[in-house]
């Protein structure tokens, strides 16, 4: 019911700000972006997964493919009792990954290039983990419905900003004026990063805690997380893209050289590894997953 809320609430700001687009454009195109703000609505619920795919121009693989990502896949995912996600590959150097998808049912676990040359088998099979504990949480619909309609509204942000530059004119009542465009264009990133912050925090910690259950094995996501940290910080995204940072398990911008990486919705990663060491520690990822298989 809280996650139903938070999407209830999400699909209406964003279609505020669409809208909002449309009514600074001028009077005429209210409609049209009201009638936009409706399709995108859909798209983004039933659709999210596939755009964020998309986006990051991820291919799904088979079990031929890929025979390790599979195995370890459906391994952790039969221990958190969930369907077999899909299983994709993003052609990115940059090492992360993230997980997508409206329900356990639909779920989508996405790792890039990268992250399969840097990691061990151990330390991305806890990475996975924590992908698969975003799925069984059920905590990733917010978060991809926040990306999609983010990066559909800075699409539609730069195409009307260029319109307005290259074909604008300011003396048509109806028509984008070049300021206007112009103005989207700077505003629109701004708005993809608040999308970013709009994004609890909280939920990583949570998918660190049940993934180091369901991997009995918090050191290796640890160590995972530390080198993921270097990795991101030494190689950048191929495209800077804010509205989709917040799904990856860390935050891809942090090496952007960019004011953007001052946005985060990840906490920090030393105390995310603080947590999970103390979770080694103790032998809570052990006894937590035995009582939760009992």
């Amino acid at each position: 019911m809280k996650n139903q809320i938070k999407t209830i609430l999400l699909l209406g700001v964003m279609s505020a700000i669409l809208v909002s687009i449309g009514g600074a454009l001028g009077p005429g195109y209210l409609v049209l972006f009201g009638v936009l703000a409706l399709a995108m609505n859909l798209g983004a619920y039933f659709m999210s997964d596939r755009i964020v795919l998309a986006v990051h121009r991820a291919a799904e693989v088979s079990p031929l493919e890929a025979p390790g990502l599979h195995r370890m896949v459906e391994e952790l995912s039969s221990r958190a009792e969930i369907p077999k996600p899909r299983v994709y590959v993003i052609p990115d150097a940059q090492p992360n990954a993230f997980a997508t998808g409206r329900n356990p049912e639909h779920g989508v676990v996405a790792v890039t290039e990268g992250i399969m040359q840097l990691l061990s088998e151990r330390e991305l099979r806890g990475v996975l983990a924590h992908e698969i504990a975003h799925i069984k949480n059920r905590d990733i619909l917010v978060s991809t419905i926040a990306a999609a309609f983010a990066s559909g509204i800075t699409w539609v942000a730069h195409a009307v900003s260029f319109a307005g530059i290259f074909g604008g004119s300011s003396d048509d009542e109806d028509g984008a004026s070049p300021l206007g465009g112009l103005a989207l264009a700077i505003v629109a990133p701004i708005a993809a990063t608040l999308v970013q912050l709009g994004i609890s925090r909280s939920r990583e910690y949570m998918a660190d805690e049940l993934g180091a259950k369901l991997s009995g094995d918090p050191e290796a996501l640890a160590s995972a997380l530390s080198k993921l940290e270097h990795g991101v910080a030494l190689v950048p995204p191929e495209a800077a893209r804010p509205a989709t940072a917040s799904l990856f398990i860390v935050n891809p911008l942090a090496g952007a050289g960019s004011v953007l990486k001052w946005f985060s919705t990840h906490p920090t990663t030393e105390e995310r590894v603080s947590r999970l060491l103390s979770m080694a520690s103790s032998g809570r990822a052990a006894r937590g997953f035995s009582s939760a298989m009992a």
